[in-house]
């Protein structure tokens, strides 16, 4: 496995909750319903919405192209720990770039939220 692109970004908590509070709709611009309804399950959901923006930043900056597209590239939950599902334009990227897995690590304080994201090709 070669890496192709690393990322990495944050996010201050209380100015995500502000944005979120003064444009609600942002929420359906930047995320898919799924990563929505799994943040507004939560006690705090601007803290989770804040980790998964700077997860599509820190994919962008991986993939060389930043992030214009923000449904684009989506945070997965499931078991375990979050994966990366690519669509449209990140998908092509990465496919040009021969990248196979977007690793994603996310953490938030009280604070702020932050991502990191290793873009890794097989190489074969």
């Amino acid at each position: 496995m070669a890496v192709v692109g690393v990322g990495v970004d944050v996010m201050e908590i209380d100015r995500f909750a502000e944005t979120l509070r003064r444009r609600p709709r942002i929420a359906e611009r930047c995320f898919t319903e799924a990563e929505a309804a799994y943040c507004s399950r939560k006690p705090f959901p601007p803290q989770h919405f804040a980790a998964r923006f700077a997860a599509k930043e820190a994919v962008g900056k991986a993939l060389g192209i930043g992030m214009t597209r923000w449904r684009e590239v989506e945070v997965v939950r499931g078991r375990g720990a979050p994966t990366i599902a690519l669509h449209g334009r990140y998908a092509e990227r990465a496919r040009q770039l021969g990248v196979d897995r977007v690793h994603v690590s996310l953490t938030h304080g009280r604070d702020s939220a932050m991502a990191f994201a290793v873009a890794e090709a097989s190489g074969g």
